[in-house]
């Protein structure tokens, strides 16, 4: 708590911070990390900053937001501990090419950036894992918020033996002391803050080099080890491709890429490790329906587009979102061909045009905007601007960018103008149009998509107004896009033939009728058969909502199979199986337990989250039920937190 007669001085020193990059630059941060009660969630250590003074300033600030303890030593001889609550500040005469050294011990229990999972109880998957996009790295570590100041950071940390940490940069020592191991990390080149990260956990790996020999190490539970090739299928194939594609070596020492359970996101892109989402590990039935391929190219581009080169502010936010989502597709597109590409190019046009309509839509350099601008309209950006330079200027143009800006801080005119001297072209019409304009410009997108066959032929196809030429079309040659945009629209005149079709056209039957007409009962219980999670959740509640008689033996047929990382087969099944009278009525309490059981703490959100939904369905959500929704509202994830509370309320 700041005493009344420090006000007036932390007023005065409220000017310099505001610029503190133009008076300060930190160098090097050594920190050494332990922890204390992991009960409590506490953390603990010292960090180290060497830093210059680039002009005479009468203190400097360390960010460190609500900390229990923190103090420096300024030098080896000057000691303080002036701290207002979210900033460590050290008086001194600062002069102009003076280099210092600042050493900072603390002690905090962080509300954000740092989780502990599953410390409070037995059992379960216990892990500690950061997430400090923005600035929240301060709530664990005292740091520097601004993400124009690029630091190179060396992490030790101090854990129990039978646990792995991973963190940024190279692992060059592990020290054994009793029960703990302190893990000691070498970055060789600087990053902002806030792409600091470290994950503690129980994990295998499992190593791949790529052609410019760069380990990829890639982590999994022990328990995972058969889903181990379908979570990183292509893995090393598209950190390859980006290497050559985007002309410039990969920044950092090595690669890493660990799940997490109750990830705030998808993925992270730290540097050098990427943290993401478990519910992304899966076996090959779902890597049809959701894979982590995506996610996996787009925070392995960020490695370039984002650690290598930052922003300097949210105005130019595009140059790491837009680039990362323009990047990935470009991997995939090298993986899973041209049709793919232009599909999800057509995708997201149509998504920013719902947007437009909706009046939401937003300058791609307004800071404010949303994710769907910064991704999917800086990718386009990026789609019409390679059309109209053409691949070499652009491929100049984005390497010149990366090496002229290494580990610095960009704007968007910093790109624009590599690209403009890349090609000779003057750009400042294109920018007006695409980079500062509100309009998406859909028109202009619809006629590059058009270069691609795959789309002409997905457009000319409307079966609003049946006609034989339609029908034809779901036996035909057409693209699988084309055949179920047909299924959505003549649905209620499918036949028997209709169902000798892909996986993908299947699984849209099956999403697209919940009552199934008797004609055709006998095709629609092959769907059943299918290797697709998607499809045999959608086929088993269209057949037993359609034919109560034969209820028991599509329970029977389905009987064990668990679905997605959420469960989602299995719950529809245990619910249906207490929906269902005379289907083994012994066993009620059984199944009931079980759908309870997947709404604790010990399973992960998205788990939780479908439980809480089955229960609610059939209106079953009893003491205990409640009592781990009034659980829910706590959680770290704001969307899990904001259903529970919406659940509780709707009561």
């Amino acid at each position: 708590m700041m005493r009344p007669y420090t006000l007036i001085l932390f007023l005065i020193l409220v000017k310099s911070w505001g610029q503190q990059t133009d008076y300060v630059d930190f160098k090097v941060a050594k920190a050494n990390i332990a922890f204390g009660e992991l009960m409590q969630k506490e953390v603990k250590g010292v960090v180290s900053y060497e830093f210059d003074i680039l002009k005479d300033v009468d203190s400097v600030c360390i960010d460190a937001v609500n900390f229990d303890e923190i103090e420096y030593e300024l030098d080896g001889k000057i000691n303080g501990k002036f701290y207002d609550g979210k900033r460590l500040i050290i008086k001194h005469p600062f002069k102009l090419g003076n280099h210092h050294k600042v050493d900072v011990t603390w002690k905090t229990r962080p509300k954000k950036a740092m989780y502990f999972i599953d410390w409070d109880y037995d059992g379960g998957n216990k892990q500690i894992w950061t997430q400090g996009q923005g600035k929240y790295t301060s709530n664990w570590l005292p740091s520097i918020d601004d993400m124009n100041e690029k630091i190179e950071f060396d992490l030790s940390v101090t854990f129990h033996k039978d646990y792995k940490v991973i963190a940024n940069g190279k692992l060059i020592e592990k020290t054994n002391k009793g029960n703990v191991i302190s893990w000691h990390f070498d970055m060789q080149n600087p990053m902002p803050s806030y792409l600091v990260a470290l994950a503690i956990g129980r994990y295998d790996k499992k190593v791949e080099y790529s052609k410019s020999n760069i380990p990829l190490d890639m982590y999994f539970y022990p328990k995972d080890s058969l889903k181990f090739e379908p979570t990183y299928r292509y893995t090393k194939h598209m950190f390859d491709f980006l290497e050559e594609e985007i002309g410039v070596p990969y920044p950092w020492q090595n690669y890493k890429q660990v799940p997490v359970k109750d990830f705030l996101y998808a993925g992270m892109e730290n540097t050098s490790v990427t943290i993401f989402s478990d519910a992304f590990v899966i076996d090959s039935i779902t890597f049809v329906d959701k894979n982590y391929v995506n996610v996996n190219a787009h925070e392995l581009a960020h490695q370039w587009f984002g650690d290598l080169v930052t922003e300097t502010s949210g105005t130019h936010h595009w140059l790491q979102e837009g680039f990362a989502t323009y990047y990935a597709l470009l991997a995939e597109r090298d993986v899973f061909g041209d049709d793919y590409y232009y599909w999800r190019l057509y995708e997201y046009a149509q998504e920013l045009l719902e947007q437009q309509k909706a009046g939401q839509s937003t300058s791609l350099l307004n800071p404010k905007s949303s994710s769907t601008t910064f991704y999917k309209k800086g990718a386009w950006v990026l789609h019409m601007l390679r059309e109209k330079v053409g691949d070499m200027a652009f491929k100049i143009a984005v390497k010149n960018y990366l090496n002229k800006n290494q580990f610095k801080n960009v704007e968007t005119n910093d790109f624009i103008i590599e690209v403009e001297q890349a090609s000779g072209q003057d750009l400042g019409a294109f920018a007006e149009v695409w980079l500062k304009a509100k309009k998406f410009n859909f028109d202009d997108a619809l006629e590059s998509l058009k270069k691609s066959v795959f789309i002409q032929e997905y457009l000319m196809v409307d079966c609003e107004a049946y006609t034989s030429k339609c029908k034809e079309s779901l036996s035909s040659g057409v693209s699988e896009e084309a055949k179920i945009k047909v299924i959505s629209q003549m649905f209620d005149r499918l036949q028997k033939e209709d169902f000798k079709n892909s996986l993908q056209v299947r699984q849209a039957i099956a999403k697209n009728i919940s009552k199934v007409p008797e004609k055709l009962k006998k095709e629609y219980e092959t769907l059943l058969e299918d290797k697709s999670y998607v499809t045999i959740e959608a086929a088993l509640f269209g057949l037993w909502n359609s034919f109560p008689k034969d209820q028991n033996k599509y329970l029977e047929k389905t009987r064990g199979i668990q679905g997605f990382y959420n469960k989602n087969i299995r719950m529809l099944w245990l619910t249906l199986a207490l929906l269902t009278d005379d289907f083994e009525s012994e066993n009620d309490d059984l199944y009931f337990n079980e759908l309870l059981d997947y709404t604790s703490p010990k399973y992960g959100f998205e788990i939780r989250q479908n439980a809480f939904s089955y229960l609610k369905w059939i209106s079953a959500c009893g003491e205990k039920c409640q009592e781990n929704l009034q659980q829910a509202t706590k959680h770290h994830s704001w969307q899990f937190s904001k259903f529970a509370k919406a659940m509780l309320k709707a009561k």
